[in-house]
């Protein structure tokens, strides 16, 4: 067999080949087989040294125009069987767009989110800047810059989870207010809104960690006055606008004069019932007055200014709200219960 004809049974297996083949895995076989190193072409080559010089220019043109038809034949077959391929898995994949679509399950806001965010749109629509601070707090701004010095009874009441002895978790957010008086920048209208932590048992009304929202005023010529018309507002607000409030004398180491508010039962009215336990009203804050000693601490003169603080749980307005008889249920994410909301 002279050179041409072995040139051409090459071909014409490998073109066998090619068109008997199934899958790609096998073209790539077949390339190997007939182009690589050491494939059927390659041995010709190699066997060019037995060829007349004056034939070899011949053979290696036979040989070129063999490897290229075979390659042009791997490619052709390649692209013919990706195109089944695809048309294959297009059929697979077709959708029925008359099939009712799949229920997209779309998460819930927590009532805790969904009372704060209504919190703060009242006291933003009223000017206020929202703040936040640091839930890891130096004793100074927690109890000391607060007037709650060492020694004072306020410190037991509230059993603080201490890291150091300099070092605790804030036991309230009001230590955000000290740092934003001492930047220095008056007037201020803010609410902090926060995590704070307390050495609570756990049961329907208590938790270790639970959110408080500080609010904090501070400007020339500020009044008791300016305080009640302020929390009057948010209660409606927040409540309805039948909402009504009065004021009752507590004591807060921080605010002078201070007390406690309260707002009517907005589920009877105020005429009493099961929800205000038959007294007609709710306790929902505590506010005051900012102590002189504490302006004076934070570097602002109480000569010159004065201001009005209250502070509000906002797990009690998420209770009260929406009629949530136990605290814990806010924290157990059961999505039964969240999908209430």
């Amino acid at each position: 067999m002279d050179m041409k004809e072995r040139l051409e049974q090459i071909k014409a297996e490998a073109i066998r080949q090619i068109e008997a083949s199934e899958k790609l895995e096998r073209l790539n076989e077949i390339r190997v087989n007939y182009l690589g190193k050491k494939g059927e072409l390659t041995a010709v080559l190699k066997g060019m040294k037995d060829v007349a010089a004056e034939e070899r220019p011949r053979v290696g043109q036979m040989v070129n125009e063999a490897r290229e038809e075979i390659e042009k034949r791997l490619e052709n077959f390649k692209q013919k069987m990706e195109r089944v391929a695809l048309e294959a898995r297009m059929k697979a994949e077709v959708i029925d767009v008359t099939l009712p679509a799949r229920k997209n399950n779309v998460g819930h806001r927590h009532p805790n989110t969904i009372a704060l965010e209504e919190v703060e749109r009242i006291f933003i629509g009223m000017g206020y800047e929202v703040v936040e601070g640091p839930e890891i707090e130096k004793d100074y701004y927690n109890f000391e810059a607060l007037n709650i010095p060492d020694g004072h009874p306020a410190r037991d009441e509230q059993d603080t989870f201490y890291i150091t002895s300099d070092i605790l978790l804030r036991t309230q957010t009001s230590s955000t207010q000290v740092h934003e008086m001492e930047k220095g920048r008056l007037p201020i209208r803010m609410i902090a809104p926060g995590r704070v932590f307390r050495s609570d048992e756990v049961d329907a009304t208590h938790s270790p960690s639970f959110h408080q929202i500080e609010g904090l005023v501070i400007d020339k010529n500020v009044t008791f006055s300016d305080l009640k018309g302020t929390l009057a507002e948010f209660a409606k607000e927040l409540f309805g606008d039948k909402t009504r409030v009065k004021f009752r004398p507590h004591h807060f180491p921080f605010t002078e004069p201070s007390a406690e508010m309260d707002v009517s039962c907005f589920k009877c009215g105020g005429s009493g019932c099961r929800f205000c336990k038959g007294s007609g009203w709710i306790e929902i804050l505590g506010c005051g007055m900012v102590h002189p000693r504490v302006l004076t601490m934070s570097g602002i003169d109480p000569e010159e200014y004065t201001g009005f603080a209250f502070g509000v749980g906002l797990e009690r307005i998420a209770l009260l709200k929406y009629e949530i008889d136990d605290m814990r249920l806010l924290y157990e994410n059961d999505i039964r219960f969240l999908k209430q909301f």
